[in-house]
């Protein structure tokens, strides 16, 4: 059995997309066999697959956790008695229940996730096995000492083969969204975010590029390439539906691939790894992988 409480993000929404956003196991089988036994309950009321749940409504969900959550493997990039890297699969939490931090907390005595990555982009996420390591990485990221490279599959061709970008970017909580403008605003942060093309496809009218997160914010590679009219494929929030729809893609085509550490001050215990390239892939394999 598992108790839950529908956040603002899902007021006003069906039940079933609140229990799959939950739940990463559950299956549509699943699900609807719970409802024909009455086996999903709000506010302790009996209910169907069609009710709409409201911001604080209690869920009991009387569904055995097998059936709830994927038995998730993490793939170990790299790791040493310090830091550890993962590739982020697609579909899960950095944090929070049924996260991969959660995940990792059942074998590790001390885990803690150096920087995020949204829900659906998938690759390299960076966790500090102790305290002092935390210490010393949040503030390499802080001050642009860890260098982080995405892949993204986006729909249109840019102009330029490289651009370095600039724009601001105002997070709105209530919708869960955020918003670029070209020029300063009250209320709006800097953001910094640098493209090169590395593939491109006239044809269905697509390219693979290589993105540089100079600052790093919610959303920030999402709405930066969709508000300069290259939207990544896949992304239900910032693409367009017909597109996604067309090349079959149900989660944005984002891929943290590359983490380079350049030290330019004292790294302390993690000096060590000054001057290192972790990448997910050897040149020219992907293609295979994930796009």
């Amino acid at each position: 059995m598992q108790k839950l409480i529908v956040d603002k993000k899902f007021d006003n929404k069906k039940i079933s997309d609140f229990l799959y956003f939950n739940f990463s196991g559950l299956t549509k089988n699943t699900l609807y066999k719970a409802f024909r036994k009455k086996d999903i309950r709000i506010n302790d009321i009996k209910i169907n697959e069609d009710t709409i749940v409201h911001f604080g409504d209690n869920i009991t969900v009387y569904i055995i956790d097998e059936l709830l959550f994927k038995n998730l493997n993490l793939e170990k990039i790299y790791e040493d008695e310090n830091i550890l890297i993962i590739n982020k699969p697609d579909n899960i939490e950095v944090v929070g229940k049924d996260s991969v931090t959660s995940i990792l907390e059942k074998e590790y005595s001390y885990i803690s996730p150096c920087h995020r990555l949204d829900r659906n982009t998938t690759g390299l996420l960076l966790f500090a096995k102790n305290e002092e390591a935390l210490k010393i990485l949040l503030n390499k990221f802080k001050n642009k000492e860890i260098e982080k490279h995405y892949l993204a599959k986006v729909y249109g061709i840019p102009k330029n083969k490289h651009e370095e970008l600039t724009a601001y970017l105002f997070k709105d909580n209530k919708k869960a969204m955020v918003y670029i403008s070209d020029t300063p605003k009250t209320g709006y942060v800097e953001i910094q975010t640098s493209y090169t093309l590395l593939e491109r496809n006239g044809k269905e009218n697509y390219s693979i590029l290589d993105i540089e997160l100079h600052t790093g914010k919610t959303h920030q590679i999402r709405a930066h390439l969709a508000n300069i009219g290259l939207p990544i494929i896949g992304d239900g929030k910032y693409g367009i539906n017909e597109v996604n729809k067309r090349f079959g893609y149900k989660s944005q085509q984002l891929c943290s691939y590359i983490l380079k550490f350049n030290f330019v001050t004292d790294a302390g215990t993690l000096k060590y790894l000054n001057g290192r390239e972790i990448k997910l892939w050897n040149e020219g394999t992907h293609n295979s992988f994930h796009f």
